[in-house]
This record gives structure tokens, C-alpha cells and sequence, in this order.
């Protein structure tokens, strides 16, 4: 084989891995057009379809932490909007990601804390702040509530759930109570889901000893689920599906580089996590079942937050 031969062979491969390190990383297979238009479609899908600011985030703020690798908050917002309904923020998860320390965090807020909505006045459960002034207001609400700073949000509607766990190729759970729920049996033990089998599994509460704080417990292992079935390099085939559901039942403040930028500098965050659920006092007042804090829970979740990776 000649030396200009072997130079241009060089210069191929040279350019083939260029192409293929310019995308997710997590995507290191198929052919140079293959990952290009994918590497468009997931950039157009996040900045025209997912993205919507919010005015409580100050986003350069955020893009300065992250550059610097800071652990940064981001709320979680599951929201259960059926039709001609405009939905209120059944789930609501502030979850902190370190990735100096490779650990993340997930608070669960239980949906009938009762709070004073930011923005509006009125003294009622936390996810009516979503019903009264969309995302905006719920963040402003959480911000206010712990008194810490978010840096950004992910709105699901509960229902694309179901079709994200499908799209995923389902997940894997832990389920530490035995029910049936929506039509579906789940035994005790590790569980594999489908999507409809999720939604049935994160929804149901009235037949659970704990409520609330158990329905928030499966809620944050199915999203852990999606994201450890998300991160895997086994649904890249799946990603057209993933787009799909993505656009019709998400939004966030994140564009496609900052989405970038996480998956390069927090992906490690992973490798540890931990969860908390903030439980207070339930009582009816005026007929509305509310869920007290003390000003104790309340202190012990903000230092929860802020104090995560500075020990």
C-alpha cells in the first residue's frame, strides 16, 4: 500500500471520529449521517418544542454554576393534565445534582403542603400553584417555600409518561407493597414496567398505608428508571420515540446546550443517589385536607439542599 494511500485512510478515520465526538457521547455508534440529523433533531426537538422560560430562573446565573461544575437544583414538576383540565402539579421533586462528589438528591414536596402561593396570595396546597400561574408560579412557590434558589425545571405531563417508560423499553422498579391499581397486579420484589403499567403504579395512593409519601417513593423510582434506561447507549434505536414524546408532553427552561453541558459535566451525579420525603401534620381546614410543615421540617430541607456536596 502506497504513502498517499495510507494518508488518505488517515485522514478519514480522523474525520469519522471527529464527527462522532461532536454528539452525546452516550450515541457513539452508526454511521456519520446517521448521527448528524440525529444530533439536529434532538437540538430542534429541545430549543422549538421542550424549551419555555420561566422569569424566577436567572439562567446566566445557572450557566456559571454549571461551567464551574457547582451542584445545581432542579424541580421536578409531574403534572396531571387530563383534557379540558388545566392540571395541577401532582409531583414535585427538587433534585440536586453534585457532580464533584458523583451523588444526587431528590426532595419530594407531597402535593397538599400547604403554603402561600407566590404571586398570588392565597394560602392553600402547593400544587395549585401550578393551576393558578403555570410553571412560573410553581417555581417562584418552591423558591420561596424552602427558600433556595432553582436553576432549572422539568414539567412532565403525567400522562406522556406512559408513553416515555414504552419508549424507553420500559423500566425496573422496587415495589415495597403488594396492590392492584388501574386493572394491574404488582407484586413486592423488583418489578419490570411497562407504560401503562407505570402510570398505574405512580398513581395510586388511597390503597397505600402511607399515602402520599408512598406514591411520591414509586413516582421517583420510575423517573429514576427513565433516567437510568435514558442514559444507556440500548435506546439509541429508540430515540425518533423519545423525541416524540419528549415534544408533546415536556417543557423546560434547559435549551440544547445546556443540555449538553449537563450530560459532559454532571453525568457522574448519577453513580450515587438519595432521597428524602418531607412529611408534616395533616388537617382539614375549611374542608381541604392540608399537610402542615414545621419550621423545623422546613429549616432541615433548605440545609438538605443548599449543604448538599459542601461536606
Amino acid at each position: 500500500m502506497g504513502r498517499s494511500e495510507r494518508y488518505k485512510k488517515k485522514r478519514k478515520r480522523r474525520r469519522t471520529w471527529k464527527i462522532l465526538l461532536a454528539v452525546l457521547a452516550v450515541f457513539l455508534i452508526g454511521c456519520g449521517i446517521f448521527i448528524f440529523k440525529l444530533f439536529n433533531d434532538v437540538r430542534t426537538t429541545i430549543n422549538d418544542d421542550l424549551h419555555e422560560d420561566v422569569s424566577a430562573i436567572d439562567t446566566d446565573e445557572t450557566k456559571e454554576k454549571v461551567d464551574k461544575k457547582e451542584p445545581i437544583n432542579i424541580l421536578l414538576l409531574g403534572v396531571d393534565e387530563r383534557e379540558n383540565d388545566v392540571g395541577r402539579s401532582d409531583t414535585m421533586i427538587v433534585m440536586t445534582l453534585d457532580p464533584n462528589n458523583n451523588q444526587m438528591q431528590m426532595v419530594s414536596i407531597p402535593r397538599d403542603t400547604r403554603v402561600e402561593i407566590a404571586g398570588d396570595g392565597r394560602t392553600t396546597r402547593i400544587n395549585h400553584a401550578y393551576a393558578y400561574g403555570g410553571s412560573d408560579m410553581a417555581v417562584d412557590t418552591v423558591e420561596n417555600f424552602l427558600d433556595i434558589d432553582l436553576d432549572y425545571y422539568i414539567k412532565v405531563n403525567m400522562e406522556g409518561l406512559s408513553q416515555l417508560v414504552n419508549a424507553v423499553n420500559g423500566v425496573t422498579v422496587q415495589n415495597d407493597l403488594a396492590f392492584s391499581a388501574g386493572g394491574h397486579s404488582f407484586k413486592e420484589g423488583t418489578i419490570e414496567l411497562n407504560g401503562e403499567e407505570a402510570l398505574a403504579f405512580v398513581r395510586m395512593r388511597k390503597n397505600d398505608p402511607s399515602g402520599d409519601l408512598g406514591r411520591n417513593e414509586r413516582q421517583r423510582q420510575v423517573i429514576q428508571g427513565i433516567i437510568d434506561k435514558g442514559a444507556s447507549i440500548g435506546v439509541v434505536n429508540k430515540i425518533g420515540d423519545i423525541l416524540d414524546v419528549l415534544g408533546n408532553n415536556v417543557n423546560t427552561n434547559m435549551q440544547f446546550e445546556d443540555m449538553r453541558r449537563l450530560a459532559a459535566n454532571y453525568r457522574s451525579a448519577r453513580q450515587n443517589t438519595s432521597s428524602y420525603q418531607m412529611s408534616g401534620e395533616g388537617r382539614m381546614i375549611n374542608g381541604m385536607y392540608l399537610m402542615i410543615m414545621s419550621d423545623q421540617e422546613i429549616q432541615k430541607t433548605h440545609d438538605m439542599i443548599v449543604d448538599f456536596g459542601s461536606n
